[in-house]
Order: structure tokens, then sequence, then C-alpha cells
């Protein structure tokens, strides 16, 4: 089947979509269990590459299959008014990752601090993990979701990060980004250099949009 890849900059949202509120969950090692682990030191950071997967029943050999090897550099998640953008030097991407607003309200220059993020799309990377590791050292978010292609809405959290420590995520994690809570933020970002992306547009699929509060953080 083939796939028309999103407009990240100009995804063309419908009006009047509705809103669903995931939870905000600290960050701490307990938490983010199953989704990856917290980062002291990205140089010591072990990166997760997705071995090759078989064609037929003769297996990749255990010494193939897994060479790609990783690609970084900085990701830049910034507000302008009520946009959320996002760019991604390891990758060359490019995003509207959220807005402070429906989108047919939102507005570059609105100087009010945004109070909620609403998010229209995440997606996986089935060839390998990824770090982020705030070069500011200010607290941040990701939201994230277990793997499985029949991803709802609900089954979404949203991980608060102090600043202080970095968060990296297993392959097949839904993410999207990396979100600066004010202002603009820098992140090293480090993933597999296959950059395979798996996508869900909550717009689409859902005539949703996915609420993070920013009001008590």
């Amino acid at each position: 089947m083939q796939v028309t890849p999103p407009d990240y900059l100009n995804p063309n949202l419908p009006t009047g979509l509705s809103h669903v509120a995931i939870p905000i969950v600290e960050a701490t090692p307990e938490s983010v269990k199953g989704y990856g682990w917290l980062v002291d030191d990205p140089a010591n950071c072990k990166m997760e590459i997705t071995r090759w997967p078989a064609q037929g029943w003769r297996p990749v050999d255990t010494d193939s299959g897994d060479e790609g090897g990783t690609t970084e550099g900085t990701f830049y998640s910034e507000w302008k008014g009520d946009f959320l953008y996002g760019s991604n030097e390891a990758v060359g991407g490019h995003y509207i990752l959220g807005y402070a607003t429906d989108p047919e309200k939102a507005s570059e220059t609105t100087a009010a601090a945004p109070e909620k993020i609403l998010l229209w799309h995440a997606n996986y990377h089935p060839d390998g993990g990824q770090l982020f590791f705030p070069i500011d050292k200010r607290p941040f978010l990701v939201p994230v979701a277990l793997p499985g292609d029949d991803v709802k809405p609900e089954d979404f959290i949203c991980f608060y990060c102090k600043g202080n420590q970095g968060l990296y995520i297993h392959a097949n994690i839904w993410h999207e980004g990396v979100f600066a809570i004010n202002g603009k933020q820098r992140f090293l970002d480090r993933q597999g250099a296959v950059h395979a992306r798996v996508s869900v547009e909550f717009a689409k699929e859902f005539n949703c949009l996915l609420e993070i509060p920013l009001t008590n953080l």
C-alpha cells in the first residue's frame, strides 16, 4: 500500500476537532520502564539498532543486519505564537509539532504564553531507538505510547522531564519529537540512520487532537 507522508508544515487539519486530554507523568527510572530509560551522559548511552528482518525461513546472520549505525544533530523545539515548531538536524526534518489553540485559530503573533499543546500527529521508528538530551538543561515534554499499530489517542501519556537528564526511547515507541514548554530549546538528537517512520494522524483517523496541559508545570 502506497502511503503519502504527512505534510508536516501544512497539515491542512479540519476544523472543530475534539480534544483528548492525555496524562502527564513525571519521568523517573520506574515510570519510563518499557518505554526506554533516563540518560545522565549521552556519551554513555547505548543505542539499539533493529536487526534487518529475515525475508523467509532462513535467519539473518547474527553478525549482520544491524550495522546501519546512527545519525545525530541538534533538535530545536520552538514556540512562535500559537505554533510549536520542531527542526531536527539529524534527519533534515522541519515540523509543526503542535498548537496552543485550535489550528484554525492559531497565529504566530500571539504574545501570551501557551497553556496547552494540541498534538495532531505521532510516529515511531522500527529501525532503532532515539535519544533526546537537553542542551539547555530546562524541563521538557515527550508524549509517548507503547508499540502497536492499533494505537488509540487514549493510549498516550506525556513524560515530564526535569531537564537534568535525557530521555532514550526504544524502537517502535510512539512519540512526536520533544516539546519545549515555552520559548526555544535545544536537544541533542541521536537515532537510527535508516530513519524509517510509521505515522498516526489523530485528526484524520480519530477526528481529534491530543491535549497536553501546561499551566501547572
